[in-house]
């Protein structure tokens, strides 16, 4: 993503002479970065950054020594004077103090040799200074989380804590927010001798000899009144005349075999077997329910656990109608173990929880660490919760997903301080995309036209702020890096991103940096420079949009609101649909040009138009939008830009007809229903002219060749205007390779189809749902389509005419068993044959979801995965294959624990807290030269997908 420049009051300096400057008496401790910002063969450009530590100066004088004879040529922003090879710069006489905590930033342009180090002797007033303090790096090693104790407990605390450039001076233990013990040599260790009985999250904080700290990611203990058996999942339903099972453990392993005695309260219909079970260690072992087939009332009983000196645990359990189908049973199963805090799905802040991207954390998808989470997962959240409300009516914990979504996920005003300084003439300063990592940092070109934004105004007068309301993507819930909240270090969930540089940086390329960036970590301006290249940079904050994400919220709040209105409840989530169509307002920014530039035949940026009006406007869902500002409020400026990328795996032409023909779901702003009807009928356009002959969809459409308005290739088709692009957005690996996105996309086109008949939805569905079944088998070991590859191209496009695409051809590389991606097809085919009548589809629709049961595991659905990919860990870049993660040279920087960002860094050394992760072992050991390591995932969102999918054919069919 780009960003606006700012333009701060720098002075340009020429070299004089003269005495420095006085500096009153104070006490000098200051920090000093000095980055070299571009090189060439004589010579070369760096910025230096003072922090002053000690008391206010009025006055300074920086000095330091050139190691290999350079000169300075030409400096700003200080007055510079060398002799031989010392430097001295004084503070310029519009500026003469520098504030306790303060910072002062000088640049300059010099002469160098053949070599060109860093001086390391920086004084401010003669005093010595150190380099910017970096946070230690610490993990919690015990408790284990998910380990639990018994009163009087003795919990055993341990750490292990590292400062790169200093020492540690202690680790304190907390539970929550209490100090429990303390630590200050290594090894860290303590007891926890008092904790009270309940489930508590215990941390460990390094603090290093010059005070900063970091606090590890967390466990979770239970701690029970005494001894006790544990039962999970705490609820379960039986099919009156059927069977269902529970598992019985002991929390903690007795000293001599225990027996556990099964009784139960309620009704006589349901028996448990065995009646007792004996244990030796903390092994679960399985209770089986028999419901009898009777034929009466549905009842209910209570299954207690128990054995003489241990707490008890219960079990509730539900008959339901013998005639409820099974995969609206296999709902509620998978519900249970997904909610079952047991599990590790979730984070629990407060009353609300926070959905992880995986229960395991060693985890480099798209996210590069499993326990973030992204705002897929959240939408996701929301699609469980609603599908819970149909089944049960009761919409409570719909309610808490939003309100969770709301406030971790969702910028409030405090995260996007300045919007209110946005000018919609000018949205952003344009910065091309490149091809290559190497070509960044992208220069900021204020010559290039941009258009202006055609819909900020209306949305501040609908809604009565300048705030957007969109989710960010992605956001570390345990705060595993260390940026916290706008620098602050400490807060969970933070907000965080990490691609941003053109279509070959793959997850394995990036280098993950604050959406808050107050240039505490990373380099002298934070991350900024790596990704932009300005005259000067000033500390703000930026959010990135995943447009297909934000309308899967409003997806979901149909059917919540369809389904709640069938039980007389849409009263109890009115307020959640209004914001899920203010939500859909905002998500209009993903319809515009990247600069509001004119859409269609944009072919170089100084020729391509900026638009007025909806010009701009391609009415497709892009790969994103995004938004930013400065963190100082009196700064003035803020910025926002669309995406003219749009990837058919992203449209969602349901959401589209919600929001332009239900009246829960109207936008409030003058043009957005409008606006929303267009893009129903233009993504349906979309997808019809890149179906492929044999039934496969292809990539999508650019307004932005290559992202800097290139012309492409002689004959690309165009669509509008725009031009095809097999791959849209990134290429490592190329983006509609991945089957899900098939699925993901016709998914919801399938949804509309089956809710109103459209047509158009079918015409396309009609020919990639055979293409699909031919290359699928069901059963325990079911395959589906893995990856794509792809041929041709789509003609251009022609509304009342439209091409055949005889040319444009796909082959299904290879198949799978991926859980999640099989659930989400199995919903195509059964919103399909629904409408349709397709007995193919509806038999292969339910034989996926049956299959889906022979994988069932204690935490929900999963199969084991060969990650060969893992073997990129370690990888560093390389210039002939411009593979591997780019840092430009001469740029040096740190994360927030203290590993070092700089040419040769690979993933591994930018995030050395995966070498303390359990599963680190197998992954060592692939790199070392062994077998590719064997993971079983359960991946947030495809647990929901699976359980969702159950619910939708109990919707349809039960």
């Amino acid at each position: 993503m780009t960003r606006r420049r700012v333009a701060l009051a720098v002075a340009a300096v020429v070299l004089v002479g003269g005495a420095p400057a006085v500096a009153a008496p104070a006490a000098v401790a200051c920090t000093v970065t000095y980055q070299v910002t571009n090189e060439w063969n004589t010579g070369f450009g760096a910025a230096v950054s003072i922090r002053n530590d000690g008391e206010a100066l009025n006055g300074w004088n920086l000095t330091w020594t050139f190691p290999d004879g350079q000169r300075v040529t030409q400096g700003w922003s200080g007055n510079f004077t060398q002799t031989g090879a010392v430097v001295s710069v004084t503070n310029p006489a519009w500026a003469p103090t520098l504030a306790a905590g303060g910072t002062a930033q000088v640049g300059f342009n010099g002469s160098k040799g053949s070599t060109n180090r860093p001086p390391t002797d920086f004084a401010v007033n003669g005093v010595s200074c150190t380099g910017p303090n970096q946070a230690p790096s610490v993990a919690l090693t015990a408790p284990a989380s998910g380990s639990s104790y018994t009163l009087p407990a003795q919990i055993p605390l341990a750490a292990t804590a590292q400062d790169t450039d200093g020492t540690v001076a202690k680790v304190d233990f907390y539970a929550g927010d209490t100090l429990i013990a303390t630590d200050t040599s290594a090894p860290f260790s303590g007891t926890w001798t008092s904790a009270p009985a309940g489930d508590h999250s215990i941390t460990a904080r390094a603090t290093d000899n010059l005070g900063a700290t970091k606090t590890s990611a967390p466990a979770a203990v239970k701690v029970l009144s005494g001894p006790a058996v544990l039962a999970s999942p705490s609820t379960v339903s039986v099919k009156q005349g059927q069977t269902a099972t529970f598992d019985v453990s002991l929390a903690t392993a007795p000293s001599q075999p225990v027996t556990v005695t099964l009784a139960r309260s309620g009704s006589a219909d349901l028996t448990a077997t065995p009646a007792t079970l004996t244990f030796s260690g903390t092994a679960k072992q399985t209770v089986t329910v028999t419901s009898a087939n009777n034929g009466g009332a549905l009842g209910t009983a209570t299954f207690t656990a128990s054995a003489t000196g241990y707490s008890p645990a219960s079990v509730a359990v539900n008959e339901i109608d013998p005639s409820t189908s099974d995969f609206n049973k296999a709902f509620l199963d998978q519900y249970n173990k997904i909610k079952d805090p047991a599990s590790g799905y979730f984070r629990k802040f407060g009353d609300l929880l926070v959905p992880y991207h995986s229960v395991e954390t060693l985890m480099v998808e798209a996210p590069d660490h499993g326990h973030q989470t992204t705002s897929e997962a959240f939408s996701y959240y929301l699609w469980l919760e609603a599908s819970y409300g149909r089944v049960t009516g009761d919409w409570a914990p719909f309610k808490s997903a939003f309100a969770s979504m709301e406030k971790f996920i969702i910028p409030a005003k405090a995260d996007q301080p300045t919007n209110d300084k946005y000018d919609p003439s000018k949205p952003a300063t344009y910065a091309p995309e490149h091809p290559r990592m190497d070509a960044y940092p992208s220069t900021l070109d204020g010559t290039v036209p941009v258009g202006q934004d055609p819909i900020a105004a209306e949305l501040k007068t609908a809604y009565g702020n300048s705030d957007v309301y969109g989710m960010h993507w992605l956001i570390d819930v345990d705060n595993t890096y260390g940026f916290g909240r706008c620098g602050d270090g400490t807060t969970a969930p933070a907000y965080i991103n990490t691609y941003q540089r053109g279509s070959s940086e793959s997850v394995w390329e990036t280098i993950p940096q604050p959406s808050c960036d107050t240039f505490k970590h990373g380099g002298p301006n934070g991350f900024l420079d790596l990704f932009t290249k300005d005259a000067s940079y000033a500390k703000q904050w930026k959010y990135t949009n995943a447009p297909d994400a934000d309308a899967r919220v409003v997806q979901v709040a149909l059917l919540a609101q369809q389904w709640a209105t069938a039980q007389g409840k849409a009263g109890d989530i009115s307020s959640e649909i209004g914001k899920s169509a203010k939500m859909g307002d905002y998500l209009r920014y993903a319809m515009f040009d990247k600069y509001f530039k004119r859409v269609g035949n944009c072919n170089s940026p100084s020729s391509c138009p900026g638009a007025t009006g909806k010009n701009s406007a391609h009415y497709l869902m892009s790969w994103y939008y995004a938004w930013g500002g400065a963190t100082d409020t009196s700064a003035g400026w803020a910025w926002r830009i669309g995406d003219g990328a749009s990837h058919q795996g992203y449209q969602n032409p349901l959401a589209a007809h919600a929001l332009a023909n239900v009246p829960a779901l109207k936008p409030l702003s003058a043009t957005g229903q409008q606006d929303w009807a267009t893009s129903l009928n233009r993504q349906l356009e979309m997808l019809q002219w890149l179906q492929s002959a044999d039934g496969g969809l292809a990539g999508g459409v650019t307004n932005s060749w290559e992202g800097q308005y290139a012309s492409p290739p002689a004959g690309t088709p165009t669509f509008y205007g725009m031009h095809y692009d097999a791959h849209p957005v990134w290429r490592d690996p190329p983006s509609n390779r991945w089957f899900g996105f098939q699925v993901w996309g016709i998914e919801r086109t399938a949804a509309l189809y089956r809710l109103t008949g459209d047509a158009r939805a079918k015409k396309i569905l009609d020919k990639w749902v055979p293409w699909a079944i031919a290359n699928t088998t069901t059963g325990t070991n079911f395959q589906i389509p893995a990856d794509l590859e792809w041929s041709g191209a789509p003609d251009t496009w022609n509304a009342t005419n439209p091409g055949a695409n005889a040319n444009l051809r796909v082959r299904v590389v290879n198949h799978n068993q991926d859980v999640g991606i099989a659930a989400s097809y199995a919903k195509v085919l059964l919103n399909y044959a629904a409408r349709s009548g397709n007995a193919v589809a509806k038999t292969t629709g339910e034989s996926l979801l049956t299959s889906l049961l022979s994988h069932q595991d204690s935490l929900g659905i999963a199969t084991p995965e060969t990650r060969a990919d893992y073997n990129r860990f370690d990888d560093v870049y390389n210039t002939s294959t411009a593979e591997g993660p780019y840092v430009p040279p001469g740029w040096t920087g740190k994360m927030p624990n203290g590993d070092q960002i700089g040419q040769g860094s690979s993933f591994l050394s930018m995030r050395s807290m995966f070498r303390n992760d359990p599963q680190w072992p197998k992954v060592q050991s692939y790199l070392d030269g062994g077998p590719a390591p064997t993971f079983t995932y359960h991946r947030f969102w495809a647990q929901a997908e699976i359980a969702t999918a159950f619910s939708l054919h109990a919707e349809i069919y039960g």
